[in-house]
């Protein structure tokens, strides 16, 4: 992404290898286990096989059963207890296997991890990062396939992370990790073994390897907060974060339009001055994510730019999302907004 940092590294000289977001984010894990014991890693499945797609792979035999372990298929109990783990000292990475399943631990999130510091008044911190594969892309129909970032958003005390490359995933899940309050993570699944077909918008089959991106060895982050501008344009904005990122670069590549994609990467904290900075040059902006429409975090969005930019706005701010239906299966590709989807959107705000 076109962040100083990874210009940098990138700069370097140095060899580079190249990983796709799962073997970042192993990475990233990696990394915080060796260089902080306070930090602890469990989930269903997340000890001895390394989690249902292997993101901890190999970390139980490297660091041993009470740093990387499993746990009973109780989302409320692993967060019960990274809530308590925190309170007293450690930095728990708790992984929920699929984002759908977040949703019995909401109180224990939203209740206690988020207000802890200000119920405490700052006496104790919840330096928790909880891992969470979220999206669509695998088949896996309504409970496995679900995008619930706008539940977090609505949250104070928390922030919510979506890295949409492997580069962004190790930087921000090393800052997550080492940040003082709690972060939900939520990594595309669909990304997770190098970007699909975007231009095409159809399958590609979920554990081979594709096209990787080169992710630097050792400790770097990516700030929290920060977007990152992924295409730089002059006609219109298009804001969005995840997987859409990259359905968004087809689709402006498709219909010629000379767009500006910025990459949100944290929802919250959001970062209104790289979005209001574009919106005002361009003077019109598309919002695209995989959530479904009503209520999603696109409204959020579509708010700010208007209370940010209205008077530079020279066509109304258009939306492309997921249907408001449970989770399709044998309709996944179509459910998914594509660059058809996303290029009608940009001619619709041009032509206005």
């Amino acid at each position: 992404m076109n962040t100083k940092q990874q210009d940098k590294d990138l700069a370097s000289g140095k060899h580079i290898p190249r990983k796709n977001m799962l073997e970042a984010i192993r990475d990233a894990l990696d990394i915080k286990l060796g260089d902080d014991e306070n930090v602890v890693i469990f989930g269903e499945d997340a000890g001895y096989f390394g989690g249902v797609f292997r993101a901890t792979e190999g970390l139980q035999k490297k660091y041993g059963k009470s740093r990387v372990f499993d746990t009973p298929i109780s989302e409320l109990g692993i967060i019960g207890a990274a809530v308590g783990m925190a309170a007293y000292g450690l930095r728990p990475v708790p992984e929920i296997q699929f984002a759908d399943y977040i949703l019995p631990a909401f109180d224990q999130i939203a209740s206690e991890a988020a207000r802890l510091r200000y119920r405490s008044a700052g006496e104790f911190t919840a330096p928790i990062t909880i891992r969470a594969p979220t999206g669509g892309g695998i088949f896996g129909g309504q409970t496995h396939s679900q995008s619930p970032e706008a539940l977090f958003t609505h949250v104070a005390g928390l922030k919510t992370v979506i890295p949409s490359n492997p580069y962004d995933a190790k930087g921000l899940l090393i800052a997550a990790i080492e940040d003082d309050d709690p972060v939900i993570f939520l990594e595309p699944k669909r990304l997770y073994n190098g970007p699909f077909d975007g231009h095409h918008n159809r399958p590609v089959t979920p554990w081979s390897a594709h096209e990787t991106s080169k992710v630097p060895e050792g400790h770097y982050t990516v700030p929290l907060g920060k977007a990152a501008v992924t295409r730089t344009g002059q006609e219109v904005t298009i804001l969005s974060y995840g997987t859409m990122v990259h359905v968004a670069k087809a689709a402006a590549e498709e219909t010629g339009i000379d767009a500006e994609i910025i990459d949100l990467r944290t929802l919250l904290p959001l970062d209104d001055e790289t979005i209001a900075t574009s919106v005002r040059k361009t003077g019109r902006c598309v919002v695209v994510h995989e959530a479904t429409k009503t209520s999603g975090f696109g409204g959020e969005l579509i708010a700010i730019v208007q209370e940010l930019c209205l008077n530079y706005l020279e066509a109304p701010i258009e939306r492309v999302t997921g249907w408001d239906t449970p989770y399709p299966h044998a309709q996944e590709w179509d459910y998914f907004p594509g660059p058809d989807r996303v290029g009608a959107a940009l001619k619709k705000v041009m032509e206005a």
